[in-house]
């Protein structure tokens, strides 16, 4: 699980959450473009120049526009990804100004998820 103050998560650790975790958010910060070419399972697509404003909507709001719920501030499993991890780190931060504690960047991105899971 994740520690306070970790800002990073691997495939492995990401790996054995997704699918299995409750709490697990995974925030794809990639362009529509690069999401239509595949996506971890369960993520939820938010371009990484929108993170900060829709981070900042209401739960409602939040709900209604993304089909989940807004995670709290100390959710423990909040993870952004991109394709090799810049603009993941870039959301990552941007969650952390915004009080998301526990936010972290899936180092390697989608494309260390795709070679992983073979696509």
């Amino acid at each position: 699980m994740a520690t306070t103050g970790t800002k990073e998560i691997y495939y492995d650790e990401l790996k054995a959450l997704v699918g299995k975790s409750q709490n697990l958010l995974v925030v794809d910060v990639r362009s529509p473009e690069e999401v239509a070419g595949g996506h971890i399972p369960g993520s939820v697509h938010i371009p990484v120049d929108t993170v900060e404003a829709e981070f900042s909507l209401s739960p409602e709001e939040f709900k209604a526009k993304y089909g989940v719920t807004k995670p709290p501030l100390d959710a423990p499993e909040l993870v952004f990804h991109c394709m090799m991890g810049r603009r993941g780190g870039i959301a990552t931060n941007k969650a952390h100004e915004l009080g998301y504690v526990n936010a972290r960047n899936f180092v390697g991105g989608y494309k260390t998820w795709a070679e992983k899971e073979g696509k």
